[in-house]
């Protein structure tokens, strides 16, 4: 058994209040768990993204998320999770006025295969993209695939 406080674990850089990676902390070899909180405006990831071979659940301890699916917005609500199966397209945020709480869980653990969809301003529409360190390591940016595009910033 092992067991760690979430103050325990160090903030990951991205597009949420806080993110805690707890799967190191806690030596987990098949289950990737990370702890949220998203304000207003927040999400869970850096776009509309897809998992290839992973399947991830979210879990709503306080507030509401709003998850962008290939079938609409669907509202997650405190007390309930949601599933994506592999492949399946998402971007978790949080569209209300109140903070909102989260655990993510996704196995297995090292299937970090992401592609990610982002708008992209000088391409017109949303494009693939990737996320790389900041030139001035302060943070995280998202660059379009095909021109290069910086699309976002994330602290």
């Amino acid at each position: 058994m092992k067991r760690v406080s979430r103050e325990d674990c160090e903030r990951r850089m991205g597009p949420a209040a806080d993110k805690r990676a707890l799967s190191a902390a806690l030596d987990a070899e098949e289950l990737a768990l990370n702890y949220y909180e998203l304000e207003p405006g927040d999400s869970f990831g850096f776009g509309y993204h897809r998992h290839p071979e992973q399947e991830e659940v979210f879990y709503v301890v306080e507030g509401t998320a709003t998850f962008e699916t290939e079938d609409g917005d669907v509202e997650v609500s405190a007390g309930e999770a949601v599933r994506f199966a592999p492949g399946e397209w998402q971007l978790g945020r949080n569209a209300g006025d109140e903070r909102c709480v989260a655990l993510a869980m996704g196995a297995p653990l090292d299937a970090r295969r992401t592609e990610m969809l982002r708008e992209c301003p000088d391409c017109g529409g949303r494009t693939e993209n990737t996320v790389e360190m900041a030139d001035d390591r302060e943070g995280l940016v998202t660059r379009c695939s095909d021109c290069g595009t910086e699309t976002g910033r994330f602290t």
